[in-house]
């Protein structure tokens, strides 16, 4: 049985994190726990911050593994983060939504472009800082499937 990329599980609220290493070692850590990765993709996850940050403007980070990172991916999967203090990600980037990604036979372009979509509208980021429930977070990428 496949799994579903997205649900509530996923999704941790109101998170208080003092770096974007922990901050990405949580998010790829969601996906470890829900089964879609191996845990030694968190660490390609981080090598891809260390090559190119994953910060996306408008509060948003999207870490997810290199391009070697594929043989750790069992099911593409999302895992999100809301951090409502916001975490630095350096040069004065503030993150307060971490949006961790896997994708297996390259799905993740798709994801990325979904999320992209959502992530785009400033009122879907406010939305998504304040929401006070895993439903709340569905719901909001659930208009972009």
């Amino acid at each position: 049985m496949e799994k579903t990329i997205f649900n509530k599980e996923n999704i941790q609220l109101n998170v208080s994190i003092g770096t974007k290493e922990e901050a990405i070692r949580l998010t790829g850590g969601i996906l470890v726990k829900e089964g879609y990765v191996d845990p030694n993709y968190i660490e390609r996850m981080l090598e891809r911050e260390r090559l190119t940050s994953t910060y996306m403007g408008n509060f948003v980070a999207i870490p997810h593994g290199t391009e070697d990172s594929k043989p750790f991916v069992k099911e593409s999967g999302i895992s999100f983060v809301q951090v409502p203090q916001g975490v630095d990600f350096g040069a004065g980037n503030m993150v307060k939504l971490l949006i961790g990604i896997a994708g297996k036979d390259n799905e993740h372009l798709d994801i990325l472009s979904k999320i992209a979509i959502v992530c785009s509208e400033e009122e879907n980021i406010d939305k998504l800082v304040t929401a006070q429930s895993a439903e709340e977070i569905l719901a909001i990428f659930e208009e972009v499937n």
